[in-house]
């Protein structure tokens, strides 16, 4: 097992653990202190654990070395993880959101009790940390799947924020006696039914252009252009194309040789191309080199 898998399969089992817990926590708290925003934010953690093993196992998967049904590899398990990371939040999302109307629309006061306060306080302190613990993590080995479920921790640390000011608001109307008050608990729910459902379109839309495999743009693919024009022998560079797949680059080039050299020196010089492509750009997995005669 690479390093690079290793570590995230660390941190994604780490998450699984931190958010079972933090579930737990908060839907117990939220029942008992009878906190709308508490439970939806308990949902928002419950989904994270079944996200983060979505990630686990397209990590896992992707990590599998090319076969011959797949002669790319399998780096789009990582993409095809990290999208069902984004419809559960929109179902999710859309859930939580139906419920907090729900409470909004009939009126519905609560007694919301001063300890999920605590929870939810910490809850946003170690979420927080998990972001910034797989956000970093998934930049530095390149994983989208890694960096999709560091934003899912983000949104529940905001969605934690949110919950805070609403329940803060709503113990203060029970104390105050204000009954207006009461109602942004509920509220509290809905804004974080939005924003998760928000996050959910963000990150499957990502999702979704690298698994349809659009190609890099062309200030992305000048550096993989410098590299080709370093090689001895190549007269012209006709096309580029560099997709992502998965957490690596595929790249298909065609240049242009002196037209008579032999076909083992033309074959030698796109040998040479696609070492120093690999070699000089550790996201590259594979290239895919044609040689034209140069006119």
């Amino acid at each position: 097992m690479s390093n690079r898998f290793k570590q995230a399969q660390i941190a994604s089992i780490i998450g699984i653990v931190a958010n079972l817990l933090l579930a737990i926590l908060k839907g117990v708290t939220g029942v008992v202190a009878n906190s709308k925003a508490l439970i939806a934010d308990a949902f928002h953690s419950a989904s994270d654990v079944v996200s983060s093993v979505a990630v686990l196992v397209g990590i896992r998967a992707a990590q599998k070395p090319p076969d011959s049904e797949h002669p790319y590899g399998h780096g789009k398990a990582e993409n095809i993880a990290t999208l069902i990371v984004a419809i559960l939040l929109v179902v999710v999302g859309f859930e939580i959101l139906m419920d907090s109307a729900t409470a909004v629309w009939s009126r519905e006061s609560s007694n919301t009790s001063i300890i999920a306060l605590y929870v939810i306080i910490f809850s946003i302190i170690l979420k927080e940390i998990l972001f910034q613990y797989k956000n970093r993590l998934g930049k530095k080995i390149n994983s989208p799947a890694l960096i999709a479920d560091s934003w899912h921790h983000r949104s529940d640390a905001i969605s934690s924020v949110i919950a805070l000011v609403g329940i803060g608001l709503s113990i203060l109307g029970n104390r105050l006696d204000i009954a207006y008050l009461f109602l942004f608990d509920p509220i509290a729910g809905a804004l974080i039914a939005l924003l998760v459902m928000w996050m959910g379109v963000k990150i499957g839309k990502d999702a979704i252009n690298v698994s349809l495999e659009t190609v890099l743009d062309e200030g992305r693919t000048k550096k993989f252009e410098h590299t080709t024009w370093k090689v001895d022998g190549v007269k012209r560079i006709d096309t580029l194309n560099a997709r992502t797949h998965g957490s690596y680059v595929i790249i298909d080039v065609k240049i242009s040789v002196q037209p008579y050299i032999t076909v083992d020196e033309g074959h030698a010089i796109a040998a040479r191309v696609k070492e120093q492509l690999i070699n000089d750009h550790s996201e590259v997995q594979d290239v895919y080199v044609h040689v034209n005669p140069y006119h």
